[in-house]
């Protein structure tokens, strides 16, 4: 067993509950693990352009910034299908909903949105199935870096499950495009959503963190019938903004117990997925709109506390009850992420910040091993495949390294239009999702 290995299982109480996926599956955000690594990946590119090393291109109607799934021959995604206001219309609204807030010019107005899946065949690029779930009007505003179709979808044997916060979630049959169920999800964020949901055994499992209630809710994953609710732990301010987050859950188990791990505002909790009951809970201070997904390794989890000032900290995953005095091993205050999440590689943990500043720090101890200076601003998460780092950037750069104990480059590669969506490995390929097309990157021609 290699050291990657080695350390992703290193003892019970850091075991990732993950789906059994074959080398060709990617079922979910950051694919089989939940934490970003194509296990067995080989012969990935590491130069490509518009023009070279793309297998195809293949544009998709609407915008979203969910990553692809794919399992059974199809690639899935989701989108959002928006309707322009009028210039009047816009003038109007934005004086109702958005007068006083300080961040007005950032945010985006329409009259509609259309909710779609979307299939895509691996092999020609060609879109197959395009699925509409829901249409709404009487929008509330968005952030113009979010969309409608943020949350990445889950696939879950032949359903796929399509999330796009209070806007609505579907259950998707893939062998017959039929909806076999859909739910509405309180939970109004005030600048879109962004959390991506799991399928854990029998449950659809997601965070439900809003301005006005934050709760985490399970699922009946066949029926869409709720099997538990649970309140997240109260919190300080009177302000919503800053009770909402974003973040997407992650299963570990320990000691032969299952936990699944879900940073918020002001808290991160883990709780049993079988019926909500909270198994610890740590206060991280003041921090909200957390996105990050927790990654595990080494005993503990890593976990991001959100904006304002965000920090990165280590908690052992054996507690119980509040654990805030005695569970923190380190934290990590500089250069830590708002939005990509963190990416441990053997003892190293890896993370980049919006801004573009790279780190590695040893996941032991919290010392930092290394910083530097990467060009561009990021949101996707990081991905290690084929023996590399693969970074993708607004700016539509990918950057690629070699993990270690130095800042080792290989690449920088650009395509047009950006890249938030976090990437995906298929076989020998990349799949990278813009604002408006989704590539199948790979080595096009092989002796």
């Amino acid at each position: 067993m290699n050291a990657l290995y080695r350390a992703l299982a290193i003892a019970v109480i850091s075991t990732v509950c993950c789906q059994v996926s074959s080398a060709n599956e990617w079922r979910q955000f950051r694919g089989p693990d939940g934490q970003g690594h194509a296990a067995g990946a080989t012969n990935l590119p590491t130069e490509w352009s518009e023009t070279d090393n793309i297998l195809w291109k293949a544009e998709i109607p609407g915008r979203g910034w969910s990553s692809p799934v794919f399992a059974d021959s199809t690639i899935w995604l989701t989108t959002a299908i928006e309707k322009p206001l009028s210039p009047e219309q816009e003038a109007e609204l934005r004086e109702k909903k958005l007068a006083g807030n300080p961040v007005a010019k950032q945010m985006n107005l329409f009259e509609s949105v259309a909710l779609h899946a979307i299939g895509i065949n691996p092999r020609t690029g060609a879109v197959e199935h395009n699925i509409p779930l829901f249409v709404l009007t009487e929008l509330e505003p968005i952030h113009s870096l979010n969309s409608f179709a943020s949350p990445s979808p889950v696939l879950d044997g032949t359903r796929l499950y399509c999330h796009f916060g209070e806007l609505g979630t579907a259950c998707v049959d893939t062998e017959t495009n039929s909806i076999k169920w859909k739910a509405q999800l309180p939970s109004n964020h005030s600048v879109g959503p962004g959390s991506s949901p799991i399928v854990h055994q029998d449950l659809f499992i997601v965070p439900c963190d809003g301005t006005e209630q934050q709760y985490v809710i399970g699922l009946d994953k066949m029926s869409g019938e709720q099997v538990w609710k649970t309140k997240r732990p109260p919190l300080t301010g009177t302000t919503g903004d800053v009770h909402k987050s974003f973040s997407t859950p992650l299963v570990v188990n320990v000691d032969n117990r299952d936990q699944v791990i879900i940073p918020g505002a002001q808290w991160v909790v883990a709780y049993d997925p079988r019926d909500g009951y909270e198994i610890w809970r740590v206060r991280h201070g003041e921090g909200f709109s957390n996105v990050p997904r927790p990654v595990v390794g080494n005993g503990m989890a890593y976990i991001c506390t959100g904006f304002m000032q965000p920090q990165i900290w280590a908690i052992g995953l054996d507690g119980r009850g509040d654990v805030s005095q005695t569970h923190v091993k380190f934290k990590i205050p500089k250069q830590v992420p708002n939005t990509p999440s963190p990416i441990l590689i053997e003892n190293q943990l890896y993370f980049i910040s919006d801004q573009g500043v790279a780190t590695s720090i040893d996941a032991n101890t919290g010392e930092v091993i290394w910083t530097k200076r990467v060009s561009g601003n990021f949101s996707s998460s990081p991905l290690f495949a084929d023996g590399k780092l693969y970074f993708c950037s607004h700016e539509g750069k990918t950057t690629i390294i070699r993990p270690g104990r130095e800042y080792d480059e290989v690449a920088v590669n650009t395509l047009n239009g950006q890249l938030m969506a976090s990437p995906a490995v298929l076989d020998e390929s990349l799949l990278l999702r813009s604002q408006s097309h989704l590539y199948r990157v790979g080595i096009a021609a092989r002796p």
